[in-house]
């Protein structure tokens, strides 16, 4: 699963070599940490959230479960 959340934020950013992806195991399931450079945060959230909340989207769907993903 951590493959497809670093995919994804890889095709959104300009400089994807920039971007990592880190897995933490919490109670309600798990949280995928998107780190990226300050100059790229706006292309990962998108206007109004909606490229985070994409990708949330297809994350939850791939992985059928309690799955969140977070940007540092």
């Amino acid at each position: 699963m951590r493959e497809v959340v670093e995919y994804l934020a890889k095709a959104v950013v300009d400089h994807p070599e920039g971007v990592r992806v880190e897995e933490r195991r919490a109670k309600g399931g798990v949280v995928y940490y998107i780190e990226v450079p300050a100059e790229e945060k706006g292309r990962i959230i998108g206007r109004r959230g909606r490229v985070i909340e994409s990708i949330r989207t297809v994350v939850r769907a791939f992985a059928r479960g309690k799955v969140s993903v977070e940007v540092r």
